[in-house]
């Protein structure tokens, strides 16, 4: 059965736990062959991210991962390349012409991570169908292999999940709050330099109407008007 939040009967940050605890599916998307389709997500320092995906048998909806033998079934024109990139742009992960494939990454930049897929150029066009599922911080743990490790109970794991997810969460309200900080610096900066910017510029609108003002005088006197 499909969890069901009520916002206005529970607490906000009793929401941000629930939304953060609730399991994450893959998502589908359909690309067009020769085109591009970029998904990015905003991860910060030192969290852990993985991701995985795979192709979409053509006239199929289930979302199983095929096996081998289907994936070699499937024409040349349904496959994928997908590059993930940091957000100073340094290539995290890269695979050509796959049917499927899963990467994993610890965030050394804060900021946009970009996933970008995109399809080999084909007459006619076709449609490629795959999924994608990227999880990042606490939903990228392996809780299954925490629990077998450990051979803990089931409410113990559901107790350590929750208490990553509200350090996640606390964690995300520092980052956040520095973020504000950085920018209310450069609104501060920005906002300084446009007073400056508009005193020269008054400076030197009267600088020129003083000179227009002594050119004239000049001029008038010359011609003996004044």
């Amino acid at each position: 059965m499909a969890a069901r939040v009520h916002h206005g009967s529970l607490p906000p940050l009793l929401l941000l736990v629930l939304a953060a605890a609730l399991p994450a599916g893959a998502l589908r998307f359909d690309l067009l062959s020769g085109h591009t389709k970029c998904i990015s997500d905003d991860i910060k320092v030192g969290a852990m991210a993985v991701g995985k995906y795979h192709i979409v048998a053509p006239d199929d909806g289930t979302p199983s991962l095929l096996s081998s033998s289907q994936q070699q079934q499937l024409p040349d024109s349904h496959r994928i390349s997908l590059r993930v990139t940091s957000p100073y742009g340094n290539s995290l992960h890269y695979a050509e012409n796959v049917h499927s494939g899963n990467f994993a990454f610890t965030a050394s930049e804060a900021g946009d991570y970009l996933a970008c897929f995109w399809a080999p150029d084909h007459r006619p066009p076709v449609t490629v169908a795959f999924e994608f599922d990227w999880r990042s911080g606490v939903s990228a743990r392996d809780w299954g292999a925490v629990a077998k490790k450990g051979q803990v109970e089931t409410m113990e794991v559901e107790l350590r999940k929750l208490e990553d997810t509200i350090k996640s969460i606390h964690e995300e309200m520092f980052y956040l709050r520095e973020r504000e900080e950085e920018m209310q610096e450069l609104n501060r900066r920005t906002n300084s330099r446009m007073a400056w910017l508009g005193f020269l510029s008054l400076a030197i609108c009267l600088s020129v109407a003083g000179l227009q003002l002594w050119h004239l005088k000049n001029f008038f006197e010359r011609k003996k008007l004044l």
